[in-house]
């Protein structure tokens, strides 16, 4: 039965991923820590299963032309990068001491979401250099944290006032090489565990993940931003109680 959770968990929040570009990540690893996973096998088993979902999301944006190839190519490889340092990063620290400071910065995350679906920006086109940069910081803070890339990257091209489709489109294709390389890191590490996470996750989200890229051509996206936002802080705060021994 606990598949059955973790997979609905995973259909749940690869919809709102496919659709905002962001939140697949930060809502699984949210849910995990609150759980009581230790935070690098959370992260790990998140990255694990979204090397599927955010494949198949990917092809789907790429297929409905949802993908500038510039802006893709501008963040695959320093992505990459940061990924597998952030990854490396948190399998050297102890998971008790890492674990409030995690849910911290997943609820910065919740903040963020929040915030900026409150906001509205003209369309413009952002620089590559800055691109590199936001990539590199995007996906070391996605490993670091077991999520972040969506609500970091997507946010940040939307917020610049990047045509919000193709934003969503090119950071999804992206996301599948930035996690595939944290995955490598994470399995070389820690090795595989916590299976049944894994493949909950995977099945739900590969399921939704072609629906999601449909849905971002037409949903409100203020709305689900800002649900998923007061989710993410809601089990953010959980968590950061629980390592507090309040709860």
């Amino acid at each position: 039965m606990d598949i059955l959770y973790f997979a609905l968990a995973g259909f749940l929040a690869q919809m709102v991923d496919g659709a905002l570009g962001m939140a697949y990540g930060v809502t699984c690893n949210s849910l995990l820590l609150s759980f009581g996973y230790p935070p690098a096998a959370a992260s790990a088993s998140v990255h694990l299963a979204e090397v599927a979902t955010s494949g198949v999301s990917g092809h789907f944006h790429w297929r409905l032309g949802n993908v500038d190839r510039s802006v893709f190519k501008a963040l695959v490889v320093p992505g990459m990068l940061g990924g597998v340092l952030g990854a490396w990063a948190l399998s050297s620290l102890p998971g008790e001491m890492v674990r409030p400071w995690i849910a911290v910065y997943l609820a910065l995350m919740g903040i963020r979401i929040l915030y900026k679906a409150m906001r509205t920006m003209p369309i413009a086109r952002p620089r590559l250099p800055r691109l590199r940069l936001l990539g590199f910081v995007g996906g070391f803070l996605d490993a670091m944290g077991g999520g972040g890339w969506g609500p970091i990257v997507t946010t940040t091209l939307v917020g610049r006032g990047h045509d919000p489709r193709v934003a969503i489109g090119s950071v999804n294709r992206a996301e599948f090489f930035v996690t595939l390389a944290a995955s490598f890191t994470f399995a070389w590490s820690l090795g595989i565990s916590h299976w049944r996470v894994v493949l909950g996750l995977c099945l739900g989200g590969v399921i939704a993940a072609p629906l999601g890229a449909h849905l971002a051509r037409w949903v409100k996206a203020e709305i689900l931003m800002m649900l998923i936002g007061v989710l993410i802080i809601v089990l953010s705060l959980r968590t950061v109680a629980m390592s507090l021994g309040v709860i």
